[in-house]
C-alpha cells in the first residue's frame, strides 16, 4: 500500500472532520466515503484509525467509526490545555529565541497577521494559528508544538464560529502587545498577556458550540469557513 496514498486520504478526511462535513456523533459510512473519495476501504480505514488516535474520529467496537462529538466541556478543556502550553512556550521563547527569529515573527505579524480584510474566516484563522505556532516554535520544544497543533485542529471549527461572532480587531491588537513583550524578553508580561488572550469563559464556549451546531445542522458549516471578512470585521 502506498504511504503517500494513505497520507492523501488522511489529509482529505481530516479536512472533512475538522469542518464537520459529518454531523457530531454521526456514524461514518466507510463504503460511501470510499466511493465519494474514489479509494479502496483498506487505506481509508488506515487513515480513519490515524484520526482516531488524534481524537478527531471515534471508534466503537462492533459499531464502526463515528464523527467526534461537539460538546462544551471538551472544547473548554482544550482551550485550558492550549493556554497552559502556550504560556509555557512563550516563556521558553523569551529565554531561547535569537533576535533574528523574533524580528522575523514580528515582521510576519505586521505583513500577514494583522490585516485580514478580504480573507475568508478559514484563512484568517490559519494566519492566527501561524502566529501562535510561531511563538511555540521559538520556544524550541517540539513536543509542545505538536500538542498545540493537534489542539488547534480539534478546536478550529469553534474558532471559525467565534471569529464570525466578532472580537477579531481586539484579538489583533492583543497580538501586537504580545509580540512587543516577547521582543523585550519580558517573560512574565508576555505569558500574562498571552494567557488573558486565550482565556475563554465557559458561557462563551457554550454560545459558540450552540452556534456551531446550528450551522452544522443547517448545512452551513462550509459557508461559515468560506465567509469573507468585511473591512469592519477585520
Amino acid at each position: 500500500m502506498s504511504e503517500t496514498r494513505v497520507e492523501d486520504i488522511y489529509g482529505q478526511l481530516k479536512q472533512m472532520v475538522v469542518g464537520f462535513r459529518m454531523r457530531p456523533g454521526e456514524r461514518l459510512n466507510e463504503g460511501a466515503l470510499a466511493r465519494e473519495m474514489g479509494v479502496s476501504r483498506t487505506p481509508l480505514r488506515e487513515a480513519l484509525n490515524r484520526l482516531v488516535t488524534e481524537k478527531m474520529v471515534l471508534f466503537r467496537p462492533g459499531a464502526g467509526f463515528f464523527c467526534r462529538e461537539l460538546d462544551v466541556q471538551t472544547v473548554f478543556d482544550l482551550y485550558e490545555m492550549r493556554q497552559v502550553i502556550e504560556c509555557a512556550a512563550i516563556r521558553l521563547a523569551c529565554a531561547r529565541a535569537n533576535d533574528e527569529a523574533l524580528r522575523d515573527l514580528a515582521d510576519a505579524l505586521q505583513t500577514r497577521g494583522i490585516n485580514v480584510d478580504g480573507l475568508s474566516i478559514a484563512q484568517a484563522c490559519a494566519r492566527d494559528e501561524d502566529f501562535h505556532i510561531g511563538i511555540a516554535r521559538l520556544g524550541g520544544n517540539a513536543e509542545m508544538v505538536g500538542q498545540l497543533q493537534r489542539i488547534n485542529e480539534r478546536i478550529r471549527y469553534i474558532r471559525w464560529v467565534r471569529m464570525s461572532m466578532g472580537r477579531l480587531r481586539r484579538s489583533k491588537n492583543e497580538h501586537v502587545a504580545i509580540m512587543r513583550a516577547l521582543r523585550a524578553r519580558d517573560a512574565p508580561l508576555a505569558a500574562d498577556l498571552l494567557g488573558r488572550h486565550i482565556t475563554t469563559r465557559m458561557d462563551q464556549i457554550a454560545a459558540a458550540v450552540r452556534q456551531g451546531i446550528s450551522s452544522i445542522y443547517m448545512d452551513r458549516a462550509g459557508e461559515l469557513a468560506a465567509r469573507i471578512l468585511t473591512e469592519e470585521e477585520a
